[in-house]
């Protein structure tokens, strides 16, 4: 998801565990950031509370009204966030599923590596 010709974009998020509790970010980085948290990279709320499942994202081109957005949902009632991830996924499903990759013989502690470095490195395997 990396902006093209020097153009920033920026994501305001909502992530969650098995309890469904809720915690809200923005980040210039989605897959990144949703990493860390799947990994527990960062000491703190989502570490401690195993926040590891994205429920719902906006893009932005300005951080500045990214973080007006982040706040304006932090402001809501839980039930008005509930609603606002509803709409765009109704089933609650990790929207990050399927960005990572790791072959079923690797080990566990190897790297993971992103989806478009998977390709690359396929194609380069491929083609040689």
């Amino acid at each position: 998801m990396e902006a093209s010709e020097g153009l920033h974009v920026y994501h305001v998020y909502i992530m969650t565990n098995r309890p469904q509790t809720l915690y809200m970010g923005v980040t210039g980085d989605i897959e990144k950031r949703v990493f860390e948290h799947k990994k527990g990279t960062h000491l703190g709320f989502t570490s401690r509370y195993k926040i590891d499942r994205l429920l719902y994202f906006e893009r932005f081109g300005d951080i500045h009204y990214a973080i007006a957005r982040e706040k304006q949902i932090k402001g809501l009632l839980r039930i008005k966030k509930i609603a606002l991830i509803v709409s765009m996924n109704p089933e609650w499903k990790d929207l990050s599923e399927g960005w990572y990759v790791r072959h079923r013989y690797q080990p566990d502690n190897a790297q993971i590596l992103r989806r478009e470095s998977f390709a690359k490195a396929k194609d380069s395997a491929s083609s040689g």
